[in-house]
């Protein structure tokens, strides 16, 4: 039996195909480019059709991301309609362009598998075409944030401010009734902070949400980062984790306790830590 190809679901012409190209958009260095597209998707437009000069008037773009093991995300296919003389900005897109709307429903669903062996990521389809092979067709749109567990929760803050303010039902669901011992971790020095989340205080997904707002949650050390480094080291170099997790029935008093027994075992209070009692 014949495996399923991208084409298949395309159906582009022989005549179509040698008007397209496909744009491999992977890590160039400082961005992962999948973690911009669970961020916000329409950003991801700017990667695919940034380079002018690879792109003519009337060609067809299929847009890839990598997804990292040789796994790609379809996310856009769409028809150059005017290549720019200077681009918009540095950043912005440098042509201009019609999705293709017949595949919107595709966008966000189809997992490709395709191992490139080249450097090239920008490539002609009669090229690659055939290679391209359907992995899968998700039920619904990658958001690349399902709930992992509690015992895998592991977010950036980048991660953490993208579930606190879009649509992520599985973490919302799993973290607005629940209390926890929590640790923010330090990646550049490996110094920890040690919370909790309470009744009292705010469970866990209104708890993070204040970190996720001001980057310090009101925390006297953490603030102290803050205002010292700015927001953007806590962007670049925070992590936020789940030690214990409990559920809304469990006193506030015990959780306190496993609270002091994590800063002592983890010894994170200052100057080894970021907690100040």
């Amino acid at each position: 039996m014949s495996k399923l190809k991208l084409n298949d679901l395309l159906r582009l012409s022989q005549d179509q195909l040698s008007n397209t190209r496909i744009r491999m958009n992977r890590y160039n260095g400082w961005d992962d480019p999948i973690s911009i597209f669970k961020r916000n998707p329409k950003e991801l437009l700017g990667w695919n059709y940034w380079n002018s000069q690879s792109y003519k008037d009337g060609q067809i773009s299929i847009g890839l991301v990598d997804m990292h093991g040789g796994d790609w995300l379809l996310f856009t296919v769409g028809i150059i309609t005017r290549v720019l003389d200077k681009p918009k900005d540095y950043h912005g897109v440098q042509v201009e362009f019609e999705t293709q709307s017949q595949y919107e429903d595709l966008f966000g669903r189809v997992v490709v598998h395709y191992e490139n062996k080249t450097r090239q990521m920008f490539r002609t389809a009669n090229s690659i075409i055939n290679e391209l092979v359907i992995k899968e067709i998700l039920p619904s749109f990658y958001t690349g944030f399902d709930f992992p567990g509690y015992d895998k929760v592991c977010l950036s803050f980048k991660d953490l401010k993208t579930i606190v303010n879009g649509d992520y039902p599985s973490y919302k669901n799993a973290l607005e009734n629940q209390k926890a011992v929590y640790v923010i971790t330090d990646k550049s020095n490996g110094k920890l902070y040690v919370g909790s989340a309470t009744a009292q205080y705010g469970m866990l997904l209104s708890r993070w949400s204040s970190y996720a707002l001001n980057g310090h949650g009101g925390n006297v050390e953490l603030r102290k980062i803050v205002d010292a480094k700015g927001i953007q080291y806590i962007v670049d170099n925070f992590q936020y984790s789940i030690i214990e997790n409990f559920n809304s029935k469990v006193d506030d008093s015990y959780v306190l306790d496993r609270e002091s027994y994590w800063k002592r075992v983890l010894d994170t209070k200052v100057p080894n830590g970021y907690n100040d009692n």
